[in-house]
């Protein structure tokens, strides 16, 4: 999660919403990724996606059997169901997001009868770092 949370931290130095995410295999980062909606003017470009295609690419497969993924706030529903769709193992997130997001809040994409793969998921690996990168960043822009 350190990762992931340095990640946040370049998005928000880079004007993208800090969020960071890093997909492992055992102990060995196999991609990394921060938010890169606005330089990439690619409203998909969330860090959780950016992070998925690289895994993929890098392992040659488009399913991330064994594989973690840990990001610094709760995947939004759209994330969530990159994560189903390429079967990652397990699902490690930071800070809850009440409003936008879709593991623990919103659509609630893992517990939907149409979703056939559910990673394990465990939140709140270092929430306190990430929730204040998170209020300190629109702060700084309201």
């Amino acid at each position: 999660m350190r990762r992931a949370l340095d990640l946040a931290r370049e998005a928000a130095e880079a004007g993208e919403v800090p969020v960071g995410a890093v997909v492992t295999k055992g102990d060995e980062i196999v991609a990394e990724a921060r938010n890169a909606m606005r330089g990439s003017i690619d409203p998909t470009a969330h860090a959780e996606i950016v992070a998925i295609r690289e895994a993929a690419s890098k392992l040659g497969q488009p399913r991330l059997d064994g594989c973690t993924i840990w990001v610094s706030l709760e995947p939004c529903a759209m994330c969530a169901a990159a994560m189903a769709l390429a079967r990652v193992d397990a699902v490690r997130f930071a800070a809850e997001d009440p409003k936008g997001g879709g593991v623990v809040h919103g659509a609630r994409i893992f517990n939907q009868p149409t979703c056939h793969h559910r990673p394990d998921v465990l939140g709140g690996i270092g929430e306190d770092e990430a929730a204040a990168l998170l209020r300190r960043f629109f702060e700084e822009r309201r």
